[in-house]
């Protein structure tokens, strides 16, 4: 039986790959910098980490990238960042409980989320600024838009589904049968669960991936925060209705759904 494990203690290729994306941010004129938002609260600490401008450009607009479930920002944004630096002061934060972001509160709702890419901006020195959300991260910024409406310009949801309501599972509108199964697939601890998840992220997915391969990622990527992550996701669905969605009339608002 082929041992997954020894190879991997041995070279993983999903940590080269995140070095390679480390190593491309800071040459698109970014640094990773690691924020302290608990201000003094020893009882409930709050870090977040965001790849920030090195050199911010005041005469350029702030444009917020935020990810959804999956590794990292750096994942989600790596092959598209220089499409938007040459244009913008951009910023790329590890949502909570992703990367090398995590809270000590126990308040999971988006809600939450976004207040503290609030105050991560914010200790930054960013006043106003325009948001892109990819699925989960669509959630959060529309969350911030409804929050603090005179700090956005302008906000972009990517496959971000905000309207869903909490029945909408029961009645078969998604692929999976039930909220366990879905969190079993967006924090894949099996190579099968992988393979799903990758299923349903592209319409064309990659085929005949070696299951060492995806192993490794799953050892670097989804091993850790695995309940808090699951919390995320039980909390977007949590007695959400359609008529409690706040409107948003000082943003302007984009939805896009993308075929990857």
């Amino acid at each position: 039986m082929f041992d997954h494990l020894k190879l991997l203690r041995c070279f993983s290729f999903t940590a080269s790959r995140d070095w390679l994306f480390r190593q491309s941010f800071a040459n698109a004129g970014l640094r990773s910098v690691t924020t302290d938002l608990s201000h003094g609260n020893s009882i409930a600490s709050t870090a977040m980490h965001c790849w920030i401008p090195k050199s911010p450009n005041r005469s350029k607009p702030n444009l917020l990238l935020v990810h959804g479930f999956g590794a990292n920002a750096m994942w989600q944004y790596g092959e598209h960042l220089r499409a938007f630096t040459g244009r913008f002061n951009v910023y790329v934060p590890d949502l909570l409980f992703f990367g090398l972001s995590s809270t000590s509160e126990p308040n999971r709702s988006e809600s939450f989320q976004a207040r503290c890419l609030m105050r991560l901006m914010e200790a930054h020195g960013v006043q106003r600024m325009n948001i892109v959300g990819i699925s989960y991260g669509g959630f959060v910024g529309y969350s911030l838009a409804a929050q603090f409406p005179e700090k956005v310009e302008k906000l972009v949801l990517c496959c971000a589904g905000v309207c869903l309501e909490e029945k909408d599972m029961e009645d078969g509108l998604f692929k999976v049968p039930n909220l366990e199964e879905a969190t079993g697939i967006l924090i894949p601890q099996t190579p099968e669960k992988l393979k799903e998840l990758i299923r349903f992220s592209f319409v064309k997915p990659i085929k005949g991936v070696p299951s060492f391969f995806l192993w490794d990622f799953i050892d670097v990527m989804c091993t850790e925060f695995v309940e808090e992550k699951r919390d995320l996701i039980k909390s977007i669905l949590k007695d959400r209705r359609l008529s409690d969605l706040p409107r948003i009339k000082q943003v302007r608002v984009y939805q896009l759904w993308l075929n990857l």
